[in-house]
């Protein structure tokens, strides 16, 4: 793949890491918890994927899902797993830090970003629940962030079109604007055109069969709240991964 055609997949797993190699991918964003928004991968996802692929690796440093208005002691958890990530020899971490008042929080970023020094850091969908997308924009440029992964403020970025290609506009060459959420082979020309992005965003998962025989029908390990169907997994396709890059790559001129 050529450098003009920077996709990067949100990797579950490792098998879902090695699946958007296979595929064709340029870097991986590994997470955990993708139900939640994604939290920060265990230290043997890291490690393994590390040693197993050659591509870029980035990790999300994310304690917890929810808001993204953190604690002092989950301040000093992410700035442990920046370490870790360093330590294992990722490329990249993914970081995003706001204050009550739905602002960048220039104070907790900028420490995150010092902790991370000498990796590419991206500023995460934190930014669509900023509270002024153009000023949020302009302090994460001024952070130093290498890109920022943004939905255009909306559910999916197909939705968000009229924001993002504002904000590649504003951003010009200082930060790469990157979307994500919804992005897939069938939009993928359209949101290139569109908007102007030249990295994007996408999973490219596919519903994977249990290979367990009994099955208790009575229980549910993950409770009421949020429904999970425990006897599929959801893995990346190289497939699919391959099916974006040619549309991109062909329909978005």
């Amino acid at each position: 793949m050529t450098n003009n055609y920077k996709l990067e997949i949100c990797a579950n797993s490792v098998a879902s890491c090695l699946e958007a190699q296979k595929g064709g991918a340029w870097r991986v964003e590994l997470c955990a918890a993708i139900p939640e928004g994604g939290t920060t991968p265990s230290y043997g996802d890291i490690a393994m994927a590390r040693e197993l692929l050659q591509i870029k690796l980035h990790v999300i440093v994310r304690p917890r899902g929810g808001d993204f208005l953190y604690s002092v002691l989950e301040h000093l958890i992410m700035l442990k797993d920046i370490e870790n990530a360093r330590r294992l020899g990722v490329d990249g971490v993914v970081i995003g830090c706001l204050t009550p008042e739905g602002e960048v929080d220039m104070t907790r970023n900028r420490e995150l970003l010092e902790a991370a020094a000498g990796m590419s850091v991206t500023f995460h969908r934190a930014f669509d629940m900023c509270r002024d997308p153009f000023e949020s924009l302009e302090r994460i440029i001024e952070l130093g962030c290498d890109r920022l992964l943004t939905s255009g403020q909306q559910p999916k970025a197909e939705q968000g079109i009229d924001l993002l290609n504002k904000l590649v506009e504003k951003a010009g060459d200082r930060i790469i604007i990157m979307p994500g959420s919804g992005v897939n082979a069938g939009n993928i020309a359209k949101l290139a055109k569109e908007t102007g992005a030249r990295e994007f965003h996408l999973s490219a998962r596919e519903s994977v069969e249990s290979g367990m025989i009994y099955r208790n029908p009575d229980l549910k390990m993950g409770g009421d709240v949020i429904v999970i169907d425990e006897y599929t997994q959801q893995i990346t396709s190289a497939g699919k991964v391959t099916e974006a890059l040619y549309e991109w790559k062909n329909k978005s001129e």
